[in-house]
């Protein structure tokens, strides 16, 4: 699972996004997005983030007014990795991957 927690520097309170793998999640301040990120100069939907089974979390910029930010730089499109900075709008994401535990046989 990757998880997503904005950082001490970003707008607003603290958000933290869970993102199983094989899944796929919208980002943005509408309804309808996934994630509700209302922030400054956040689009209706901005990122689309897609994470595969086994492998890495891709980011994708839904053709946002502001643009969408890996480690400072713009893209279109992105593979995530853990340690990675995530900017939409003014909100900076932490980008984290978190393994399941494994419970023990009673």
């Amino acid at each position: 699972m990757w998880v997503l927690r904005s950082t001490p520097e970003s707008a607003g309170p603290q958000r933290t996004f869970r993102i199983p793998n094989g899944v796929v999640r919208t980002l943005g301040r509408a309804v309808r997005a996934d994630f509700i990120l209302d922030a400054t100069m956040v689009s209706r939907l901005h990122c689309r983030l897609t994470a595969s089974r086994d492998g890495p979390l891709e980011v994708v910029d839904l053709d946002s007014t502001n643009g969408t930010f890996v480690n400072g730089r713009r893209v279109e499109k992105a593979t995530l990795k853990p340690g990675d900075r995530l900017k939409v709008g003014r909100v900076e994401l932490f980008v984290t991957r978190s393994e399941k535990r494994k419970t023990k046989p009673s």
